[in-house]
């Protein structure tokens, strides 16, 4: 055999790329899951610990003898940490896959992590922060986390090659996320501005998005909620161009809108959005799509709305109201991914009622919509006193109007307009509306939640909405466990 002073593994020295020495896998030989062999011992290699997890855990996906990599914390404390983002934070940060054997923070985020210190660190630190919120006695440990993630961080950050990995953006958008959390929203746009440029080093967000799906979708949806408004552009209707892709389902034949909405008078961007989320939701009802399409729907319906108003032309009241009432109802029927929305969905419903303060007689004729708009405007402000009365009173009025007595006749004109056939999706709605009929003394059936609804259980409902943590949010202030995470 001959002799050779060569440091990096035999797959990296093949390949003719930078090897980060790791033992006794370097990363990209994690990632590609391949066999990792040294000629030589790495001079350069950090040092690594054994995990030990507890008996009895049922992640497939993680192997109890992987190693990973050194931090400063005590062994015991990392593992309990290791724990904790196996076993809660993963699905915290995406619900939309409950599974162990599919959710992708399981199956590619941790493996990733156990080759990329930065990204094990950055990983360590968002359990830590939700166990130090929940024992309230500082947050010793998650400072330790933060200044090696940084660190460690600036290092890869310096090297061209390391700078666009995978594991270095899903590290910043996750440091993103979590000073946004503490309300440090300067150095979060900071993190976002950084994940941009590593994001046009890559090609652009639908080339990250042809090789590393998980990466792509987290670096879009929670650059959107850290700085407000959109980030990245979208593809066009074919799915050409750059920006964020369309579902399959999107590019689907446009079918012309022949009840009451064909006449709205709403701009074409946004009815175009609007026809093509009923036809896609239409379809939906014989071939329901997965969680993660439903993600991949939400975050390019989202942004195509979203950016279409930032744009120099001025559209009507009725246009507004319809957009942000489509965008307010994607985020309802999604629920929260990877980091809260909930200051962004504030500011949407400040939006729609704003708008809808504005127009007074385009809706008399479609009363299907103002309902709707009604109901999505109930769920999306139950968090906010002033503005959930607002929508309240206008869906007692709308309610009068049409002389609606049950809340099959409210789901009826709700369908009407924009509506996806879901388990869960009257149990969001129905509560809201149940308080009406049963306050004027119609007959209402059985609801779908797990207890009678009275006018107490429905002020509950409204203080806690789905995906928010207890009390009422302020920007900088962490009110629960999940507000420095970003979760709820």
């Amino acid at each position: 055999m001959r002799h050779t002073l060569r440091r990096s593994c035999s797959a990296c020295a093949k390949s003719k790329h930078s090897c980060d020495l790791g033992t006794p896998r370097c990363s990209r030989c994690v990632k590609r899951k391949v066999q990792c062999l040294y000629a030589n011992e790495p001079l350069t290699a950090p040092q690594k610990k054994t995990i030990i997890l507890p008996l009895g855990t049922r992640f497939s996906s993680v192997d109890p003898f992987e190693s990973y990599p050194q931090t400063r914390l005590p062994r015991d404390h990392v593992q309990r940490l290791i724990h904790s983002f196996l076993h809660k934070i993963a699905f915290q940060y995406y619900p939309l896959d409950l599974s162990p054997t599919s959710n992708p923070f399981l199956v590619s985020w941790w493996p990733q992590a156990l080759g990329d210190p930065a990204l094990f660190h950055v990983s360590l630190q968002t359990a830590c922060l939700d166990e130090e919120l929940l024992a309230q006695r500082g947050f010793q440990a998650s400072t330790v986390l933060m200044a090696d993630s940084v660190a460690l961080l600036r290092r890869k950050v310096e090297d061209s090659a390391l700078a666009v990995q995978d594991g270095t953006m899903n590290s910043v958008i996750t440091l993103a996320a979590i000073e946004f959390g503490k309300g440090n929203t300067r150095v979060s746009e900071m993190h976002v501005a950084g994940v941009k440029r590593l994001v046009d080093l890559r090609g652009g967000i639908s080339s990250v998005r042809r090789t590393s799906p998980l990466t792509a979708r987290m670096v879009s949806w929670v650059s959107l909620l850290v700085m407000g408004h959109p980030q990245f552009d979208t593809q066009d209707d074919a799915g050409i161009g750059d920006g964020i892709p369309p579902i399959p389902e999107w590019r689907l034949d446009l079918p012309i809108l022949e009840d009451q909405l064909g006449n709205l008078n709403i701009d074409h961007p946004v009815k175009n959005v609007l026809t093509r989320l009923r036809c896609v939701f239409e379809r939906a009802q014989s071939a329901p799509f997965p969680n993660t399409r439903l993600h991949d729907l939400t975050c390019f319906a989202v942004h195509r709305l979203l950016l279409t108003a930032a744009g120099a032309h001025v559209s009507s009241p009725t246009t507004e109201c319809i957009r942000y009432g489509i965008v307010l109802y994607m985020f309802i029927i999604q629920g929260p991914t990877y980091f809260s929305h909930a200051a962004l969905m504030n500011k949407l419903v400040t939006n729609l009622r704003q708008h809808l303060e504005q127009q007074q007689f385009e809706f008399a004729a479609h009363q299907d919509v103002n309902v709707w708009l009604a109901a999505v405007g109930l769920v999306a402000s139950a968090n906010n006193t002033a503005h959930y009365e607002w929508f309240a009173e206008r869906a007692r009025a709308a309610s009068a109007s049409l002389q609606l007595r049950s809340w099959t006749d409210t789901l009826s004109c709700i369908k009407r307009v924009l509506w996806l056939e879901r388990v869960q999706s009257e149990g969001i709605f129905r509560p809201h509306w149940d308080m009406f009929f049963i306050s004027s003394h119609n007959d209402v059936t059985t609801t779908d939640i797990s207890q009678p609804t009275t006018p107490r259980s429905l002020v509950a409902i409204r203080s806690l909405p789905r995906g928010s943590p207890p009390g009422k949010k302020q920007s900088g202030v962490v009110t629960s466990s999940m507000d420095v995470i970003g979760f709820g």
